[in-house]
């Protein structure tokens, strides 16, 4: 479990915390058993029910993920939209992308749900606006990128969620490329005249960023 919150905490808020459907229970121990370490990219249990409670209250839409992973958070945001609802999802794994396909397909929301492989920047390019939730938790060192790409495609009531952004509280003392990379692009967000945003400590560190007024 990633997360900067006691382990006794984190245990008690997961309690406190509406269950998961037995389908990403199995599909959380598939991805531990399959992928070790690399886990911990998933995103769990109280961030997706977050994710899932954003969607829900802004009445979404349209939702782009930038890094599916095994499909676990696409899944759980994929619930709160309505049945004509559609959730794109984008990632460069054929890996992963094989075990989310075969979770999505035992879905009850899995035809909400368009996988577009390939690296995320091309396929924004292609993408026309009106997204109601932007979730990115991808390649950190590409934040920057896809925060400025997908700014223009929100909707009037859109948000974006960034995934990682206290990276392991590694950001106070940043020793790698990926620490710098989420230094710059906090930075980025915080000083962006365009934009309202707040920094949560749910897990690694969770953004909300929203538009300060319609384009």
């Amino acid at each position: 479990m990633l997360t900067l919150v006691p382990e006794d905490i984190e245990i008690y808020a997961t309690a406190h915390t509406t269950p998961l459907p037995a389908l990403l229970e199995e599909l959380m121990e598939e991805t531990k058993k399959e992928f070790g370490a690399l886990a911990r990219m998933l995103s769990g249990q109280p961030e997706g029910m977050l994710l899932q409670t954003l969607a829900a209250a802004i009445g979404a839409r349209r939702i782009l993920e930038i890094g599916t992973f095994t499909g676990f958070s696409a899944q759980m945001m994929a619930a709160a939209l309505p049945d004509d609802g559609e959730l794109i999802t984008c990632d460069i794994s054929p890996k992963h992308l094989e075990m989310a396909r075969r979770y999505f397909a035992s879905s009850p929301h899995g035809k909400k749900i368009t996988v577009r492989e390939g690296p995320a920047l091309d396929t924004i390019k292609t993408l026309d606006a009106g997204f109601d939730l932007v979730f990115i938790d991808a390649d950190k060192t590409n934040y920057q990128h896809y925060y400025e790409a997908t700014l223009p495609l929100l909707s009037p009531r859109g948000l974006i969620a960034v995934d990682n952004v206290l990276w392991s509280g590694r950001v106070l003392n940043p020793d790698s490329d990926d620490a710098r990379a989420i230094v710059a692009f906090n930075d980025h967000v915080r000083n962006d005249p365009r934009v309202t945003c707040v920094m949560l400590t749910v897990r690694d560190g969770i953004t909300l960023i929203r538009r300060k007024e319609a384009p």
